[in-house]
């Protein structure tokens, strides 16, 4: 396989993989601004509740992931007996993943009553947990299928649900949000019964997808039923467990930054915040990047080309790199227009873009940490991600932006910058590591193909 050929099948699986989490952020995006237009209250109300709702369906999510490298290999192998049992028992975990996401859910205003948050606030955040808890199931499953295809290297069809669900979520929060038609306003709450609806109809179009979609002729996922097989369950749940810690410990980091930094003012809270989603949006495509590097390394693992995994490493290294030092030299030039859209206060847009420079040294490292990871998971090597992004991140990145930005231990202390500095480090860090144990990786297999 040439390095045009992997380029041409990278980007083709890239573009509609970036498209589908461009539109999932831009529905959390409408939520925050449905909500604002009914009050602050409210729109604090969903973000607390996001920030707890989040990180529980992105674990469950996190453990299907697993699908994708076992669904690669095995298209790569043409085992085309596995494939479709593989899907179906992705489906039953994440069926079985809703009950846990349920208990916590229906708990999680139980422990917002220990953080002193205005009762107003809280009940808001309540009623919204009650309205979204039904999505569970459908995200969850909806995750599965697009997993399934996606290791069967068919992304085009979460992008185009993806934009659905968009352009259904929009009208459903007006309603809801609002109450129009007769319906009663239920604030910020209504988000939630939005969100719930769009899923479900986006996990309906999905399932409609894969029923009747030629594409899967040789990989029907419901021509023949499995009952529930434990020892396969656990094979995914073992292999997903890691990427899903990876996941949590990921978006609790961001979380424990954002409090430590609340000491610092306001305006420093709300200028970190602004440089932080704009990061965060970013993020997406390198991450988009490195989902089809996996697909691209697993498949040729399954066809027994090392050659192949190589070049789909390599070529990820490249499109990514490329990419994220375009994204980032953007980020330096437009820094303060970028924060103006988030607050028109001359003070947090000073600050904002002073921290968007480093948002942009962070892109141009992150490609890199993403995409290695992604290769490791077309290797199945999940653990290995876990071990190396908690270690650089919670025991490198965190204490040090700490001492750097509270402390003057090494320097005076720098504030909110010293935070980013720690963080830039820990995934430097990250990305050095994770690509050092891929070339051990690919030196092991090279090794036992040659036996």
């Amino acid at each position: 396989m040439t390095f045009a050929y992997e380029a041409k099948k990278i980007i083709k699986l890239t573009t509609p993989l970036f498209v589908a989490s461009f539109a999932q952020v831009a529905m959390e995006f409408v939520d925050v601004v449905m909500a604002g237009g009914v009050s602050p209250r409210d729109m604090a109300a969903v973000a607390i509740a996001a920030s707890i709702w989040l990180p529980s369906i992105l674990f469950g999510a996190g453990i299907l992931v697993a699908l994708i490298p076992l669904i690669s290999q095995a298209h790569g192998a043409n085992d085309l007996k596995s494939i479709p049992n593989l899907g179906q028992q992705g489906i039953y975990i994440a069926l079985l993943l809703s009950i846990p996401v349920y208990a916590l859910l229906c708990n999680a205003s139980n422990l917002l009553h220990f953080m002193n948050i205005d009762p107003v606030i809280l009940k808001i955040t309540t009623n919204y947990f009650y309205a979204i808890m039904p999505a569970v199931p459908a995200y969850l499953v909806l995750q599965a299928l697009q997993n399934y295809i996606g290791g069967l290297s068919i992304t085009k069809p979460s992008m185009i649900i993806g934009f659905l669900g968009l352009l259904f979520n929009v009208p459903l929060n007006w309603i809801f949000v609002y109450g129009k038609f007769g319906l009663p306003a239920l604030g910020g709450a209504g988000c939630g019964l939005a969100t719930a609806i769009s899923f479900w109809i986006m996990a309906l179009l999905m399932l409609l997808y894969t029923l009747y979609t030629r594409k899967l002729i040789y990989f029907p996922l419901f021509k023949n039923f499995k009952q529930p097989n434990f020892k396969q369950q656990w094979t995914i749940f073992k292999l997903g467990l890691p990427i899903a810690f990876t996941i949590f410990f990921e978006v609790l980091l961001f979380a424990g930054v954002a409090v430590l930094v609340a000491p610092l003012g306001a305006l420093v809270v709300a200028a970190h915040q602004s440089a932080l989603n704009f990061l965060t949006m970013m993020f997406m495509l390198p991450a988009s990047i490195s989902n089809a590097v996996s697909i691209r390394v697993g498949f040729n693992i399954g066809k027994k080309s090392l050659l192949g995994a190589k070049n789909a490493t390599f070529v990820g290294f490249l499109i990514g790199i490329i990419t994220t030092l375009f994204t980032a030299l953007l980020t330096v030039i437009f820094r303060f227009q970028i924060a103006n859209m988030y607050t028109d206060n001359p003070m947090v847009i000073k600050l904002a873009g002073s921290l968007l420079l480093f948002a942009a040294v962070f892109q141009c490292i992150v490609s890199v940490e993403l995409v290695a990871g992604g290769a490791l998971r077309g290797y199945k090597e999940m653990f290995p991600i876990f071990i190396r992004s908690f270690l650089s991140y919670w025991i490198i990145g965190l204490p040090l932006g700490y001492i750097l930005g509270m402390t003057n231990y090494i320097v005076k202390a720098l504030g909110v910058e010293g935070f980013w500095i720690g963080l830039i480090v820990g995934l430097t860090v990250s990305a050095a590591l994770l690509s050092q144990y891929l070339f051990v990786i690919q030196k092991k297999h090279t090794l036992a193909f040659q036996i």
